[in-house]
């Protein structure tokens, strides 16, 4: 906020320069809501909107000033919608603010008006129920709704409510209490009396069918203020502080106003206080009140600068927010109502010249001055700039800290308000206002370790800290640095007072230390969390640990999310479910690779779930927390292994092809102490058809030899093609029915000589391991493999085994073999006879001739065919010229034959004996007909019409 300008004053008094030029002089004024309304001697109204002062609506009075007399008065409503003028007569008239013609009220016709208490409620249409003051002391209740009508009466009602004994009622106000709706307050004036009542109106019936004050007014009697009379006629008034100013912020809600009752003794005023209970809310007013006296407002000056013997009493006066307005002898003398002080003295007025009113705009805090010719307005600026220097001589610092606008006005309150409480030994309140002000650091921490309040040091460094910016790096560094140590020794010393208060009695009652050592703990958390930053870690972890305050590193290393710290914490303790809920909260791979090997040892099935929450998190750096799960728990089954479950998540779900994660997952199944393969077996199975495998083939081997998974082993043989070394290994361990599955792995035709190996491999081993009983076997395994004969079996039997035992057997090979042979024969004969036909027909290939006619034509280019060298094909008669039958074949031809003729014809074209290149490249162009042979099919997508022929001559 930028310092105000205080050189310049806060009230000056501005000639108003009137936009328009008037015959008659003003007799009465009144201003509300941004409205002027000017009375003239001729009976005229002028009523100006100053937002648009150009606009002006001039109204006569419906008679002439003859017939009702001159205005005397005129009353305007806070929001400038009713007006109600009075003449000397005893004429009263009504105008309303949307309507140029003002209407008699004929039920107060005769009555002296001098005041009005407006209706507090909202601006409605009607003025609602008013009370009106009149000369004799009367006081009226009256009800006016405007209407469009001339004659029809204005008035609802009116009545008598009370009477003032002695003088007119200079003065009315009503306003409400809060939070009472149906109380009302009334102040009434005279020259020498000020009543106060509070009580509750009367609601009869539809609203405007009767008084409502009349209940008030005979239950409730006055709270009386009484001044001594005058001999000498005095003026009287009654006015009331403006609407507070509108303001961001709700402060003036509901603020009080103030009053000011001018009398012959001078000026009392206060404030229209609303918080006491109705019975002694008017003592309370009055009690509250200050007289402004006439002697102290100074004299005025002659013209020879001498103060005048005499005083004249005031004639005017008006309330701002802050001050009162006084009119006295042609000056306007404004004094702060806080301490009576005249903050501004100024003649306005010529010698002689007499003013018409003084007044205050209600809703807008302007102020005017009116006299007969003239229009002043006093300009207010900056009204409350010294308030906060009052409130604070009065040592109410809360109202000085509120009217305080500058940083060193604040600053100075802050200042003043800690010396204030230091002195009455109010520590802690000292410390939040010190730590708001400019007071020198060192100067207020000595203060409370001189008087060892080290709460109200804590305190002071907490609102301290607050008000460096970011970039102080080193003053919030270190004051939270000395806030750390402080609570430190505060949460060390309440430990002290509950050991020993527990050892000296045991019924000694600790719960208020406890409460205090909780709610410090709680201090000290939110402490850390909110400054954090401004924290060294190290220096921060090894002040804590000096107090050995495990509970608060704890704490610390949460705030500045330490999970490191924080697990090992747990861990120690073996707190296994808070050390998951950490790791849970972090993401940090590295405390997940340090901590996953102790804690899948407590706590494995939720580790994993946690892990598996992390795809992100490298598999092999996790690999030995996995193993060494599986060495410490060997009999947990191979379904319920976690590792097996982390391993499987990653292999299945995120289908991970990285050896090592398959190479572990091998080990944990092939270690397993379980005899059953099944859970390997089915992974081999699944993985094995990969090219190549994502596991070690060579590891996954030596894995199933050293834990003697033999179906596994044979089931990598098998997967890597090694079916010999499989059937081999299935027999060194005597499985049979393996060896014998492997054995007919081998299903393709050209694997047949192998398949029949590795049966005979079985077979061997099979009547090896039998010896004479092995007849029946050898004679199974003939049925199982087709490939085997009784032949192949004979030498592996034992010499003593008789021939009868498998005679049939034998016999039957005998007669496939016959049959064989019958067979053989019969393809010798056929092929012999094909043989003699093939002779047949190369005797008669030499006897094979062609006609051709002296007119025959090249079938490719149409000249004669015997003009240059030509073939003719026998089977079909067609002819074509060497050359062009050559040509053609070359272009249908493949790249291959191509560029063998070209060869042919370039090795030829050199000259010499080239007749085996001659035969080759006859054989190569005339083997067959182009018009009847291969070519012609191959040419048969080809279009009737190239790019190369003419499109006009296909025209139809």
């Amino acid at each position: 906020m930028q310092e105000l300008d205080e050189s310049l004053p806060i009230f000056k008094v501005e000639r108003v320069q009137l936009q328009f030029s008037i015959s008659s002089n003003f007799v009465a004024a009144q201003v509300a809501n941004n409205v002027l309304v000017l009375a003239l001697s001729t009976g005229r109204i002028l009523r100006i909107d100053l937002d648009s002062p150009s606009d002006i609506d001039d109204i006569d009075l419906p008679k002439k000033i003859t017939e009702v007399g001159l205005i005397r008065r005129m009353f305007l409503d806070p929001s400038a919608s009713h007006l109600i003028i009075t003449t000397t007569l005893g004429e009263n008239y009504y105008l309303h603010t949307q309507s140029r013609q003002p209407k008699p009220l004929s039920r107060l016709k005769g009555v002296g008006i001098e005041s009005i208490a407006w209706n507090p409620s909202v601006p409605t249409a009607s003025t609602r129920e008013i009370l009106v003051g009149a000369v004799d002391g009367n006081v009226y209740e009256d009800y006016i709704e405007p209407s469009s009508e001339f004659y029809r009466s204005q008035e609802k009602y009116l009545k008598a409510v009370y009477k003032v004994p002695e003088g007119p009622v200079s003065g009315i106000w009503v306003d409400l209490i809060p939070g009472r709706a149906d109380t009302r307050r009334v102040l009434i004036a005279s020259p020498n009396k000020l009543l106060h009542f509070t009580g509750r109106i009367g609601r009869h019936g539809s609203e405007g069918s009767a008084s409502i004050y009349t209940k008030l007014f005979e239950a409730e009697a006055p709270t009386l203020h009484e001044v001594n009379r005058n001999s000498q006629s005095t003026p009287s008034a009654l006015v009331i502080s403006p609407d507070p100013p509108e303001t961001p912020s709700t402060e003036n809600e509901n603020e009080e106003r103030a009053y000011a009752w001018l009398s012959a003794q001078g000026v009392l005023h206060g404030r229209l206080q609303t918080t006491t209970t109705s019975a002694s809310l008017g003592s309370t007013v009055f009690n509250n009140s200050k007289m402004i006296s006439r002697s102290e407002i100074p004299a005025s000056e002659n013209a020879m600068g001498r103060k005048k013997p005499t005083k004249d009493p005031i004639t005017g006066l008006a309330l701002s927010q802050w001050h009162v307005l006084c009119l006295v002898e042609g000056r306007i003398v404004a004094l702060q109502r806080l301490d009576e002080r005249v903050v501004y003295d100024q003649v306005v007025l010529e010698p002689g010249e007499s003013a018409i009113a003084l007044l205050a705009d209600q809703k807008k805090n302007t102020y005017w001055l009116f006299t007969s010719q003239d229009i002043f307005e006093v300009v207010v600026t900056d009204e409350d700039r010294d308030v906060w220097k009052v409130m604070l001589q009065k040592q109410q610092f809360g109202l000085a800290s509120r009217y305080a606008k500058t940083p060193s006005q604040k600053d100075a309150v802050a200042m003043a308000s800690g010396d204030y409480l230091i002195g009455r030994g109010q520590y802690l309140e000292a410390a939040n206002v010190y730590g708001k002000s400019s007071r020198p650091f060192e100067q207020v921490a000595l203060t409370f370790i001189d008087h060892g309040e080290q709460d109200a040091l804590r305190r002071y460094l907490l609102t301290k800290i607050a008000t460096y910016k970011k970039s102080s790096l080193m003053q919030r560094t270190m004051i939270a640095t000395w806030l750390v140590e402080i609570f430190m020794s505060k949460l060390n010393s309440l430990d002290d007072i509950i050991t020993t208060k527990a050892q000296l009695t045991e019924n000694t009652n600790t719960a208020e230390t406890k409460d205090e050592l909780a709610a410090i703990r709680k201090e000290f958390e939110e402490f850390v969390t909110k400054y954090k930053t401004d924290l060294d870690k190290q220096t921060t972890y090894e002040l804590i640990s000096s107090h050995g305050r495990e509970r608060e590193l704890l704490s610390y290393a949460t705030a500045i999310d330490d999970y490191n710290y924080i697990l090992s914490y747990w861990v120690q303790r073996e707190r296994w479910s808070e050390s998951l809920v950490v790791l849970t909260k972090q993401d940090d791979p590295t405390i997940f690779y340090k901590y996953s090997s102790v804690l899948i040892a407590h706590t494995a099935p939720d580790l994993i779930s946690i892990l598996m929450r992390h795809p992100d998190l490298d598999p092999i750096k996790l690999i030995p927390a996995l193993l060494t799960y599986t060495h410490t728990h060997p009999d947990v089954p191979l379904e319920k292994n976690q590792a097996v479950r982390y391993l499987l998540f990653y292999i299945n779900t995120l289908q991970s092809q990285v050896s090592a994660i398959h190479n572990a997952l091998i080990s944990i199944y092939a270690s397993h102490p379980t005899p059953s393969e099944s859970a390997l077996l089915s992974y081999l199975s699944t993985h094995s058809l990969a090219n190549p495998p994502p596991y070690d083939t060579d590891f996954a081997f030596r894995l199933c030899i050293q834990h003697s998974r033999v179906q596994s082993a044979v089931l990598i043989y098998t997967s890597m093609g090694s079916f010999a070394s499989a059937v081999d290994l299935a027999l060194k361990h005597n499985e049979i029915d393996l060896a014998s599955s492997v054995a007919d792995r081998p299903a393709a035709a050209s694997e047949a000589p192998l398949r029949k190996r590795l049966w005979l491999a079985v077979a061997k081993k099979v009547i090896s391991q039998q010896g004479t009983g092995s007849i029946k076997t050898a004679i199974d395994l003939l049925k199982r493999c087709d490939l085997l004969r009784i032949e192949d079996l004979i030498p592996f039997f034992p010499d003593f085994v008789t021939i009868d035992s498998f005679k049939a057997e034998i016999c039957n090979a005998l007669e496939s073999y016959s049959r064989s042979i019958a067979t053989l024969e019969a393809e010798m004969d056929a092929s012999a006879l094909t043989a003699e036909n093939v002779k047949t027909d190369i005797k008669q290939l030499d006897r094979r001739y062609a006609i051709v006619e002296p007119g025959e034509r090249c079938r490719v280019c149409e000249l004669p065919l015997l003009s240059r060298q030509f073939f003719v094909f026998p089977s079909c008669q067609h002819g074509f010229h060497s050359d062009c039958l050559g040509k053609k074949v070359v272009e249908g031809s493949g790249l291959t034959v191509r560029s063998r003729i070209r060869e042919l014809q370039a090795l030829i074209g050199r000259g010499g004996r080239r007749e085996k290149e001659g035969r080759e490249l006859d054989a190569l162009v005339a083997g067959q007909c182009i018009l009847c042979g291969d070519l012609a099919i191959k040419g048969i997508e080809e279009p009737f019409v190239s790019e190369a022929d003419d499109g006009e001559e296909w025209v139809i």
